[in-house]
């Protein structure tokens, strides 16, 4: 004998996964977006550190990049 379930309880059972789907992407955003701020907040690097770090720049004669202190 098959299992029929009625239209309602379907529909029902629809709107329930789509409420519970809702809910979970809207947590989840929150938290991700939290995340983001709490590192947006912190710096990145000591400035004394980054003054330390080789960087590249771009020689004026022969148009070729190079790190420097």
């Amino acid at each position: 004998m098959p299992f029929v379930i009625p239209p309602l309880v379907k529909m029902a059972l629809a709107a329930f996964g789509g409420v519970a789907a809702a809910y979970w992407t809207v947590r989840e955003m929150r938290r991700v977006n939290e995340e983001l701020e709490r590192v947006k907040a912190q710096p990145a690097m000591d400035p004394a550190t980054r003054r330390s770090l080789p960087t590249l720049r771009r020689d004026p004669r022969t148009n070729e990049w190079r790190v420097t202190q």
